[in-house]
């Protein structure tokens, strides 16, 4: 899946940040409520304006800006 039909960027629109198409849903808040346990159905019946494709977009985006970037990862206690 390619994202770049689903997710936009406008420095007008949530200051920058990466939203759905044609919406003012910031990608980093779908990601963030799947990873603390919303489904996809969930999602969608929370924002109407979304489409089940909206949802694996929104994660590719956010898995191709992980793999872009190396950041070290502090283990506690070192």
């Amino acid at each position: 899946m390619t994202y770049g039909a689903r997710i936009s960027i406008d420095p007008d629109i949530c200051h920058g940040q990466a939203c759905v198409r044609g919406t003012r849903i910031p990608v980093h808040q779908l990601v963030r409520m799947m990873a603390n346990g919303d489904a996809t159905d969930d999602l969608l019946a929370e924002y109407p304006s979304l489409t089940r494709a909206d949802i694996p977009a929104c994660l590719d985006y956010a898995a191709e800006l992980a793999e872009e970037q190396v950041t070290p990862i502090q283990i506690a206690g070192d």
